[in-house]
């Protein structure tokens, strides 16, 4: 592989990671309920309105689920699939349409396992090192996390102050990792392809 094609897949992979990442965060943004008068929230807002418009009058979104962030997010992990085939060339195939989308489905909820991973690794450093900070990015931290965290912090007894619930929801995280990877070779996605499987 020439130095332009490394160039290229470095590009793809990279800039396309942080594209969809900043999308995916919008949806979860949703999803959590986080205040959108926080700085953090309207950046984000910003950034990818100019690519959820199209979407909007289609796609509304319906209770926690964003309809509109998840298709573009499927979409964007689908072509920067479709990218990488097509720079790296002889290295591996381009599947059929469906299956490349299969392989984005699976890609945008590794993505989001993986920013719960840490955001949650955040929360807890938070926790020991500046608790009760009105920062706004610690602010969002908390927000987006909370949701995860309640259902866990129900199932456990008071522990006087201890919170073990983060234990819990870092094995639900594995737990769902490992259903993705096994998911992923089902369907022939090539391993290292996509952040976090």
């Amino acid at each position: 592989m020439g130095a332009s094609a490394e160039i290229s897949l470095y590009l793809i992979r990279n800039l396309g990671a942080l594209l969809l990442l900043v999308v995916i965060l919008r949806g979860v943004l949703h999803a959590s309920r986080v205040n959108f008068y926080n700085p953090l929230s309207q950046l984000i807002v910003r950034l990818t309105n100019p690519m959820l418009a199209p979407l909007r009058g289609a796609l509304p979104a319906k209770g926690r689920i964003d309809w509109a962030v998840l298709i573009l997010a499927v979409l964007l992990q689908s072509l920067i699939l479709v990218g990488i085939a097509l720079v790296a060339g002889e290295r591996w195939a381009l599947p059929g349409f469906t299956t490349v989308l299969i392989w984005g489905v699976i890609g945008v909820f590794a993505l989001l396992v993986n920013l719960y991973f840490f955001v949650l690794i955040a929360m807890i450093i938070v926790s020991w090192i500046a608790p009760g900070s009105r920062h706004p990015a610690i602010e969002l931290i908390w927000q987006i996390s909370e949701p995860v965290m309640a259902p866990f912090r129900s199932l456990l007894p008071n522990m006087g102050g201890i919170d073990f619930s983060p234990i819990l929801v870092f094995i639900g995280i594995n737990v769902v990792q490992i259903g993705l990877r096994n998911a992923a070779l089902t369907v022939g996605l090539p391993p290292g392809l996509v952040f976090g499987l």
